[in-house]
């Protein structure tokens, strides 16, 4: 039961991550070292939570955990976090698991395992205190995350999709939420045109508002008849694992604050490029007085540029 009110319920998926940094994609049948270690909480949803909780709102995640190590583990960082932990469920099937190689310049490759992990079932007074300002779903716990939609739906609260990738759960919120907020992959698969923009022809119907995030060229976004591209901000990328949980993480937090759209794409983009400057999703997500900094020298960078004009 979510105890407290929030700013933002982040609903789905939890992991445990292992995370490999490595000098180049092992062929194969080939062996090779890893050039540094890290083992930490991860997911989409609970990154996002976390991210919450680190640009200065408050965050909850409801979801699954394990009764094993990694479960005990990731419960323990997320409370470290302030995050709300009162809709997690526990029980005897492991934690899933997910094993990131990270490569030169950033890119990772994500090998996960979910196993049995059980769906939260329905249950209203899940919300206890009351309704959070915004809901955030990754379509991992569709059982809970569908009725749930439609109650936002119904008493006019925010939702916001994680639409990382296809599958069973993200297409059945797609049409029930108020912000898509979805991958180039998830773009692709669903439109099957490999041209964002035509993509967003297909996406646009579905969601009063859609983005399309493309990582290092940025993002697409339509709301209504407007529509736009947004710049990424340029970093020294160590790692893109969790960028993307953290852009939505960040993005529901605007929203549930009534900042507008353009404030939520830019602060949001800027804590995307952030998570990326270091190694492992949970270590990268920036907390509010990064971010803050972050922005401020970009603004004043840009001042600059336009006096040299």
């Amino acid at each position: 039961m979510i105890s407290e009110k929030t700013d933002v319920l982040c609903v789905g998926l939890a992991t445990f991550d292992t995370i490999l940094e490595v000098d180049h994609h092992p062929d194969k049948d080939e062996k090779c070292f890893a050039s540094s270690l890290l083992s930490c909480g991860g997911g989409p949803a609970s990154n996002a939570a976390v991210a919450v909780s680190r640009l200065g709102g408050k965050g909850a995640f409801m979801g699954y955990l394990g009764k094993d190590l990694h479960g005990e583990q990731h419960l323990r960082e997320l409370m470290k976090e302030n995050v709300q932990t009162g809709g997690v469920l526990r029980g005897d099937p492991p934690t899933p698991l997910s094993v990131i190689l990270v490569k030169p310049g950033g890119h990772r490759t994500v090998v996960s395992y979910k196993g049995a992990s059980p769906h939260l079932p329905w249950n209203p007074d899940l919300m206890g205190a009351g309704f959070p300002a915004c809901v955030l779903f990754d379509g991992h716990q569709p059982r809970v995350s569908l009725p749930l939609a439609r109650l936002c739906r119904e008493k006019g609260i925010p939702t916001v999709l994680d639409g990382g990738s296809v599958h069973e759960g993200t297409l059945s919120l797609l049409p029930l939420v108020d912000h898509a907020v979805v991958s180039a992959s998830f773009a692709r698969q669903f439109s099957g045109s490999p041209d964002p923009r035509k993509a967003m022809t297909h996406l646009r119907h579905q969601a009063p508002c859609v983005v399309i995030t493309l990582g290092e060229k940025g993002l697409l976004w339509q709301k209504g008849k407007d529509s736009g591209h947004v710049k990424a901000f340029y970093v020294d990328a160590v790692d893109t694992t969790g960028a993307g949980d953290t852009f939505h993480g960040a993005y529901a937090l605007s929203i549930s604050r009534k900042e507008g759209l353009a404030a939520a794409l830019r602060k949001a983009s800027a804590a995307a490029a952030l998570c990326c400057t270091k190694l492992g999703a949970r270590r990268g997500i920036p907390h509010k007085g990064e971010l803050d900094h972050f922005l401020r020298m970009h603004e004043e960078a840009g001042v600059r540029h336009d006096k040299e004009k």
